[in-house]
């Protein structure tokens, strides 16, 4: 499978936007815009790297094939990426539909299951779609 310069700067593009967006919204890249009110761990940046980077892959390999399956899994894992770094408390969304109390309670200590959830099901697209372009 040859890759050109296009497919491949748009794969960067994503993974380094990924890990932009995600680390400057959860203040992982230290940034005067948020104060993260729980502290960081190093899963937390072990989480936004391998979600940023298996983000930047799938881009790649999305744009190679012509077949789409695995999307849904992919934009899940994205997802379920950002929920693992993400600040409980400082979170808007989950803030309105819970209380801070019960975000912390239940929420905080899930993080770490949404970050092996979503890298697994990131790495698990890649990994198939890897292994169906080389039967082809």
């Amino acid at each position: 499978m040859d890759l050109t310069r296009t497919q491949l700067a748009k794969g960067l593009a994503v993974s380094v936007g990924v890990f932009l967006l995600f680390g400057v919204v959860s203040d992982l890249v230290p940034n005067p815009l948020y104060v993260r009110m729980v502290p960081r761990t190093p899963l937390d940046y072990l989480f936004l790297v391998l979600t940023s980077i298996l983000a930047g892959i799938y881009v790649i390999q999305r744009s190679t094939l012509e077949e789409c399956s695995g999307d849904r899994c992919a934009y899940a894992g994205t997802v379920g990426g950002f929920l693992a770094v993400a600040c409980p408390t400082c979170n808007a969304f989950l803030l309105a539909l819970f209380s801070s109390s019960a975000l912390m309670t239940y929420f905080d200590p899930l993080r770490p299951l949404f970050g092996v959830v979503a890298v697994s099901l990131l790495g698990g697209v890649v990994y198939r779609r890897h292994r169906r372009a080389s039967y082809r």
